[in-house]
């Protein structure tokens, strides 16, 4: 039988290392603990790593993540100032820097997380509320918008207080860094109460919403639609114009070749009519044989096979035939 004495000695070695370790405990170097006693935190936050002691059974440890975390809300739909509906997607970067605050007030990471979604979804959709889609989408109010003059031509004009033109933008004063930046700055002040440093956010998917999505599609479709038919319309008017310049050109030569035809003709006649006059201005006896050829020479195209003239016996035409024989036959020349 074993000595009872050893047998004791032995309990009470097994409940002082039992003793010992539950009063032991680790602290991480990405951790921070508090101690809390039937509940209640006691004494300031660990921060240091390290081996710590606790008093055992009555204090637990309670750890506390000092690393940057991490927070990804999910997409929510809100409005626009322009009343367009968009789904906006945001992630941020936050820390414990109050771990005793952090652990009064929330407790967890779980109750934080929560309470992250309720700030920072409440201060974007208050931010989104009082700007224009664009100022969302673009980056800086500096930056300037490349607007192909090609396509637009004549559209491409700043919008006006009517609304905005066919490919034209609304003026940007902000733009999205600095809209980011009210969302930090609103809720940073809000998150501070829970011990919790908001470190960045941004924005990480903007769209449009599911239900809008076909009418922007549509009003997409109609303004290449326009701008189409704008192309067409100048096309058309570019093909008149052409064809008119066309015809016009076709009538300036054809005047120019007309006229430079009748000045080369008249010259011709001009010079033929010198050669004429000086062949038979030679010498009466010419002079009366030109007349006689120029005469006969008209006959063909005056008198025709049911040709009936009616001449006085003092014409010009019927001198010449007033001394033919009855018996001489005309010959066609």
């Amino acid at each position: 039988m074993k000595n009872p004495k050893w047998i004791a000695l032995l309990s009470i070695f097994l409940v002082g290392v039992f003793v010992l370790a539950s009063s032991i405990y680790t602290v991480d170097e990405v951790e921070q603990v508090i101690i809390t006693q039937f509940g209640k935190p006691v004494g300031e936050p660990v921060t240091e790593a390290g081996l710590k002691f606790k008093i055992p059974f009555i204090q637990e440890v309670n750890p506390i993540d000092k690393r940057v975390l991490e927070w990804d809300g999910a997409p929510s739909d809100m409005p626009t100032k322009d009343k367009l509906y968009i789904s906006v997607d945001l992630f941020a970067r936050w820390r414990i820097v109050d771990p005793l605050q952090y652990f009064l007030r929330l407790r967890d990471e779980r109750s934080a997380q929560s309470r992250l979604d309720d700030i920072l979804g409440s201060e974007t959709r208050n931010a989104v509320a009082k700007h224009e889609l664009i100022e969302i989408i673009r980056t800086t109010k500096d930056r300037e918008p490349l607007i192909d003059t090609t396509v637009l031509g004549e559209a491409a004009v700043p919008a006006t207080e009517q609304g905005p033109t066919m490919g034209a933008l609304v003026p940007i004063e902000k733009g999205r860094k600095l809209v980011e930046q009210e969302i930090f700055t609103a809720a940073a002040e809000k998150v501070g109460v829970f011990g919790i440093e908001l470190l960045d956010i941004r924005f990480k998917r903007i769209n449009y919403n599911e239900s809008v999505r076909p009418k922007i599609y549509d009003r997409m479709i109609s303004e290449r639609r326009q701008i189409a038919e704008r192309f067409l319309s100048e096309g058309n008017g570019e093909a008149a114009r052409i064809r008119g310049n066309r015809v016009r050109d076709l009538n300036k030569i054809q005047s120019e070749a007309y006229r430079q035809v009748e000045e080369i003709r008249g010259l011709a006649d001009a010079k033929a009519t010198e050669i004429y006059a000086r062949a038979y201005n030679q010498n009466p006896r010419a002079v009366e044989f030109y007349e006689f050829t120029r005469t006969m020479a008209s006959y063909p195209s005056i008198i025709g096979d049911s040709t009936t003239i009616v001449l006085s016996t003092d014409s010009d035409l019927f001198k010449f035939l007033k001394g033919m024989s009855a018996n001489q036959e005309y010959v066609n020349p």
